[in-house]
């Protein structure tokens, strides 16, 4: 998604390798596990004695300031990320919302970023939700590009 803007747009992809909301790689393939014993994506995180969100944005500012950007249109759903990257003094102009239908391979994850993390996601409701794992395609593979993705459009 953030690619494609950009090539029809303008812009670049900042990439933050902090795997699993900043808890690394074993850790995420340890909440895997734990939301495959039944678990959602917030209390297999916690239940491995981490918080939310464990990223941090503070090098941002000085990536966007050597690269001349002096603003953002970010590409997040995430209020947290947009509160965080404002904080470490990043300039967002706009935020474009990065949306995912619901399919069977993705409706619980995402209904729980709607619900327990404020994930700003365009859902009709959670009946929407519910019908999703009637879908049979599978996840396209953009959703697993996008993933610890920072998409940014130049401003100037």
């Amino acid at each position: 998604m953030a690619l494609e803007f950009i090539q029809a747009e303008s812009g670049i992809v900042i990439y933050m390798p902090q795997e699993g909301r900043g808890i690394g790689l074993a850790n995420k393939i340890a909440a895997y596990e734990l939301q495959d014993s039944g678990l959602d994506t917030v209390d297999a995180n916690r239940h491995l004695g981490f918080e939310d969100d464990e990223r941090s944005y503070e090098c941002v500012p000085w990536i966007l300031r050597d690269l001349g950007v002096r603003a953002v249109k970010l590409m997040t759903n995430n209020p947290y990320k947009i509160s965080q990257l404002s904080a470490a003094g990043v300039r967002i102009e706009q935020t474009m919302r990065s949306l995912v239908p619901p399919n069977r391979h993705n409706a619980k994850y995402l209904r729980t970023k709607a619900q327990r993390m404020s994930h700003l996601l365009s859902l009709d409701s959670d009946d929407q939700l519910e019908t999703a794992p009637l879908a049979d395609s599978a996840p396209p593979a953009a959703e697993k590009t996008v993933q610890g993705v920072m998409g940014v459009a130049l401003l100037g």
